[in-house]
């Protein structure tokens, strides 16, 4: 890793996660490149490139790859058809993986989730060594599963699988702040209030991503001190305990309409971030404070 201005590769960088990841990369003085489907569409920040196209293609992976220290993978195209999830998740970001490490990249940091882990009533508290939900449990945990195995095979590069929960945050992507609000506001408003709602704000996660792809965290032989060298190392990032009447509650509030509380069995335990913690990560962003930024964003939209 580069001892000053590394040079970092993210891909979406216009999506909620990625734009944040690219703010919080320039912040540690890194240049970044980013890569995006549409010209334009990247943070117009200081010290970020924009790079337009595909990144599955092998010559875009290349270029973009080619003397850079670290990649940040952020792309997975959740709710569209399993086909393009599988296609662009499973067979794309290994592509950029392999390019990556035939370019001598030190570190590979890709945005899994939280969603792969069997999180079934009584399963009880999850860490990085749970249990993952077996196929055929849905789109995007098969193929979120499948592209975590896809990187963990594309050796001779240190990869860390970042997994993290809801990401609140602003933004009109946003699935939390904003997607899923207008569902809720279209009649989806059903659920457990003792439901465990697991989340992290996108901005105490792209300075967890930015501190691991600039080399903040240093690698070890013991994954729970740092990412393993020349391994694939799982680290869940997860923000203080909420339930769904904490997230749900806040968003009818918002909207002056009335929750549809259930009591069916659902699970209750919490995402353990120890490991996360002991590389240094403390989040910033409380549960009340993400709460508010989303009603304000709810209540001020036209």
């Amino acid at each position: 890793m580069a001892a000053s201005s590394p040079v970092v590769v993210v891909t979406g960088a216009n999506g909620l996660v990625g734009a944040a990841v690219c703010r919080a990369l320039v912040e540690r003085s890194a240049r970044v490149r980013a890569v995006v489907r549409r010209a334009g569409s990247a943070p117009a920040l200081d010290g970020v490139t924009e790079h337009v196209g595909d990144f599955a293609d092998e010559a875009l992976a290349r270029a973009v790859t080619r003397g850079a220290d670290a990649v940040v993978t952020t792309v997975h195209p959740m709710g569209s058809s399993r086909e393009v999830q599988h296609r662009v998740g499973a067979e794309g970001t290994p592509v950029l993986a392999r390019a990556a490490r035939d370019a001598g990249v030190a570190r590979l940091v890709h945005l899994s989730t939280a969603g792969v882990y069997d999180r079934s009533a009584g399963v009880g508290d999850v860490a990085e060594d749970g249990a993952l939900l077996p196929g055929g449990s849905g789109d995007y945990p098969d193929t979120k599963n499948a592209t975590d195995a896809a990187l963990a095979r594309v050796g001779g590069l240190t990869t860390v699988l970042v997994r993290p929960p809801a990401v609140l945050g602003a933004g009109d992507t946003s699935v939390w702040n904003t997607l899923r609000p207008r569902e809720v506001r279209d009649g989806e408003r059903r659920a457990n209030p003792t439901a465990t709602w697991a989340w992290v704000h996108v901005d105490d996660l792209a300075a967890f991503v930015a501190d691991v792809a600039t080399g903040a965290v240093a690698t070890a032989d013991d994954p729970e001190r740092g990412p393993v060298a020349g391994g694939t190392t799982p680290v869940i990032v997860a923000g203080e305990p909420a339930t769904w009447r904490d997230y749900l509650g806040a968003v009818t509030d918002a909207l002056g309409v009335t929750p549809e509380w259930t009591d069916e069995p659902v699970w209750t335990g919490q995402l353990r971030t120890d490991r996360a913690r002991a590389w240094g990560w403390t989040p910033r962003v409380g549960l009340a404070q993400a709460l508010d930024e989303l009603r304000r964003g709810l209540t001020t939209a036209p």
